[in-house]
């Protein structure tokens, strides 16, 4: 099987664009994802071209469950559009619905693009951990469920733990049935946010595009920072503009192609 590997942020996912049978897409995205023993990668983006000439992607997790949207898989899915195609801009399906990606800059195998990542939603909700701890924050859509909570420690640690150890437990917590994503952040002035992500059928990485977002529009309308944001993950800085609170909200990143092969299969 023939694949391309990109990354956007260091958040890595494998482009497939070969039909796979339908009962083995969970299947073959854990074996292309695994670390030690196969390609290595957080997700599968698998591509395809529609009849109408429109592109169209299904993204599943290192895990082999399947996921709404990646923002950053969508943008890796673009760069390898925009290496054979002069076009300004692709618009791509996921299961989130349409998502619009324009080329800003080309300097292949490194492109910088901007995506429309549709119009989050927010909900206040404390979440009630094991130990009886609190964790307060709010329920956040962007195509994809997150819980975003903010703290203060310069480690991210959330209370009295890790936050990995924190992120791991809200992720598959009987509050979120199908799951979430989880994201601590920090808010560092009025125009920077640093976060970290606990990815639902993931674990931690080092970055997320649709994490990127949540956790601007939570800081957006929970604590008021700016409209226009610097977001800083592990893997990077990503730039997020949310002009009003109807509109879709602007993410706009870096995607690189970096590697591409061929995975034996049995």
């Amino acid at each position: 099987m023939r694949f391309v590997k990109a990354h956007g942020c260091g958040n890595d996912f494998l482009i497939v664009d070969e039909l796979v049978q339908e009962n083995r897409l969970s299947e073959v995205a854990r074996i292309l994802c695994a670390r030690n023993v196969g390609v290595g990668a957080d997700g599968v983006e698998y591509l395809t071209l529609g009849d109408n000439g429109g592109y169209s992607i299904r993204l599943f997790n290192a895990d082999g469950s399947e996921g709404e949207i990646s923002g950053n898989g969508t943008r890796c899915v673009a760069a390898y559009l925009a290496q054979d195609d002069d076009a300004s801009e692709f618009s791509i399906r996921t299961h989130a619905g349409l998502r619009r990606c324009r080329i800003l800059e080309r300097n292949s195998p490194r492109y910088l693009i901007s995506t429309e990542m549709g119009i989050p939603t927010l909900k206040a909700h404390t979440v009630t951990l094991r130990d009886g701890n609190a964790v307060v924050g709010a329920d956040v859509s962007i195509g994809n469920p997150h819980f975003v909570t903010f703290v203060d420690a310069p480690d991210f640690s959330c209370a009295g733990r890790s936050w990995q150890q924190v992120g791991a437990e809200i992720c598959v917590h009987p509050d979120f049935p199908k799951g979430t994503n989880v994201e601590f952040v920090r808010v560092t002035d009025t125009n920077k946010i640093e976060f970290r992500i606990f990815e639902r059928g993931v674990g931690p990485t080092l970055s997320s595009g649709t994490g990127t977002s949540a956790s601007a529009a939570a800081s957006i309308e929970l604590r008021g920072t700016a409209r226009k944001l610097t977001v800083v993950a592990e893997g990077g800085e990503q730039k997020v503009k949310w002009a009003k609170n109807d509109s879709s909200l602007m993410l706009t990143g870096p995607a690189e192609i970096i590697a591409q092969g061929e995975c034996l299969l049995v």
